[in-house]
């Protein structure tokens, strides 16, 4: 069934070299699966010339547009960006590397049934070496927490939604707050699609297993208290430990009726209780630095210029 308006959305990062191919590919799919469609690029502060490329591509194809951020916000600030900009009743986003097939847009929208908001293209096979697919998979156990384990083992940056979920976050300004988090806040349909993954054809990918890690830990902390009850379970844990030693030294001395020469045992219960003490200060440290950026209200993006 054609859809009645359909945009896409791709953040665009130092990828010149392959956007005329991606837009080649992508009219001819969109044509045929929407009555109504648009491509929106988000230039995310591209150092080669990413934007000159939309620019002129949006010159040729009345069906493209282009957004030109201030500086590099981040992918996740490059989306909100974009899906407020788009006009389509179905909003597809998607990577500008040509990983994301387009020949697959159809397969999403078609998964997109009445019973669901958001169908994320699951890839049958990934295309990351070991460790990225590592950092993948501890990204995905911090989303848990903020989306709930059935949705968090379908997440993909190649999606499809529903235009009327972007109400419950238009006046966000967190930075950094991940589409995938604010989605939930207005749906807990969730479906997937098994699509195709293939090699990225230009440059190198953002998301080094450090900056998974980093955002991971961002997302636990950020949008979720389970570390803080993590922190809470831990010296709940220890407490007990504490009072378990404490028991068994008194016990002992009272049959044996001398104390426990233990020197190494006390000083091994302070480490490891300063080590809880201080792990669960670091948790707050955390939670208060988070605090600390959102009072400061900056905006996710700021936008350069716009073509057409």
């Amino acid at each position: 069934m054609t859809a009645a308006s359909v945009s896409v959305i791709i953040p665009v990062f130092n990828s010149a070299p392959v956007l005329p191919e991606l837009v080649a590919r992508l009219g001819p799919v969109l044509s045929r699966e929407a009555a109504r469609f648009e491509l929106v690029f988000v230039n995310d502060g591209s150092r080669d010339r990413s934007w000159e490329t939309i620019c002129r591509l949006s010159a040729q194809h009345s069906w493209v547009r282009g957004i030109d951020l201030m500086r590099n916000y981040g992918q996740h600030n490059a989306l909100l960006c974009g899906v407020r900009a788009a006009s389509g009743e179905l909003i597809v986003t998607m990577d500008d590397d040509l990983q994301h097939r387009p020949e697959d847009i159809p397969a999403l929208l078609a998964a997109l049934s009445s019973d669901l908001d958001v169908v994320y293209g699951t890839p049958a096979l990934e295309q990351h070496g070991v460790a990225r697919n590592a950092a993948s998979r501890i990204t995905k156990i911090a989303l848990q927490s903020t989306m709930g384990a059935n949705p968090a083992r379908l997440v993909s940056a190649f999606r499809v939604f529903r235009a009327g979920l972007r109400a419950t976050f238009a006046e966000a300004r967190n930075p950094g707050l991940p589409l995938d988090v604010m989605l939930t806040w207005a749906t807990t349909r969730f479906g997937a699609c098994v699509v195709q993954s293939e090699p990225r054809r230009a440059g190198e990918s953002g998301y080094t297993v450090r900056r998974l890690i980093l955002h991971a830990l961002n997302m636990i902390t950020g949008y979720s208290v389970l570390p803080l009850r993590l922190a809470s379970a831990l010296a709940l844990l220890f407490m007990l430990f504490g009072f378990a030693v404490l028991a068994f030294v008194v016990l002992r001395t009272l049959i044996q009726g001398v104390a426990v020469p233990g020197f190494a045992m006390i000083s091994s219960l302070i480490a490891i209780l300063s080590g809880v003490q201080l792990f669960s200060l670091g948790i707050l440290g955390e939670y208060l630095a988070r605090i600390h950026v959102r009072m400061m209200d900056s905006p996710p993006y700021a936008i350069r210029s716009t073509v057409p």
